[in-house]
């Protein structure tokens, strides 16, 4: 669903804190930082903040045999 290492990209790529992910979340840092050092986290905490970076303008890209990563999301409005 999302790994330690999309997290800590997707919030890089925004230049949010742990702290500010956390609150945009309703989840503890602690919980944040845990999983962000490959720990657990329940599966609605993921879904949540997958959510929360995809509405901030965040791709996740599939395992597809080069990594799963993230990147921007092309604009819907951009030209072709």
């Amino acid at each position: 669903m999302l790994t330690s290492e999309q997290c800590r990209a997707a919030r890089a790529l925004l230049d949010w804190t742990q702290a500010e992910l956390a609150t945009r979340v309703s989840i503890s840092v602690v919980s944040l930082r845990a999983f962000e050092k490959g720990g657990e986290m329940r599966d609605s905490n993921q879904k949540l903040v997958r959510l929360t970076f995809e509405a901030a303008g965040i791709e996740f890209i599939p395992e597809n045999g080069g990594g799963a990563g993230v990147r921007w999301a092309k604009r819907k409005d951009a030209g072709a």
